[in-house]
């Protein structure tokens, strides 16, 4: 299903959801933080199993994270919406990943990192994953669910209640 905005916003409403940053940027910027951290403290690389198995660690959450990310945004795509969060939102989308999470791009975000960590071996960027949630949940997501409240009111508020953030 697609909504369709059922509120306009006041004047004094910016039509996007205000995030401290583009949540790409915030999993990268993270990502080459921890990177840094390993290589300019010396930590030590993560004690990963050799051969395929070490490989697997990371391929297995960063390929799942794509194909997450890229399912999520083809339904944007089809639904005529924006997916960059300074962009109007013009249509709620509850249908095919959506329906298992109200936030499937960033969830392959997450395995997308977790990916790359592992595949870096970087024992900082792993530590940062919380704090990179933490960032997502405070200066983006729940920014994004406040305007999506004032856009698209009870249509928004029945899907919240029935679909889960994450998973």
């Amino acid at each position: 299903m697609v909504g369709k905005a059922e509120k306009s916003l006041s004047s004094g409403d910016h039509d996007n959801a205000g995030v401290i940053a583009h949540p790409p940027l915030i999993y990268l910027g993270a990502l080459l933080i921890g990177l840094a951290c390993d290589w300019g403290l010396a930590l030590p690389a993560l004690p990963l199993p050799g051969g395929i198995a070490g490989h697997a660690l990371a391929a297995v959450p960063g390929v799942l994270g794509a194909v997450l990310l890229f399912a999520a945004a083809a339904r944007f795509i089809r639904a005529g919406t924006n997916i960059p969060t300074h962009r109007p939102t013009t249509a709620l989308v509850t249908e095919g990943l959506y329906r298992f999470s109200r936030n499937p791009i960033y969830l392959g975000l997450t395995l997308i990192y977790l990916g790359l960590a592992v595949a870096f071996s970087s024992l900082a960027a792993l530590a940062l994953l919380p704090i990179v949630l933490g960032v997502m949940q405070v200066g983006v997501i729940r920014r994004e669910e406040r305007y999506l409240e004032r856009k698209f009111g009870e249509s928004y508020l029945a899907y919240k209640s029935r679909v889960r953030r994450w998973l």
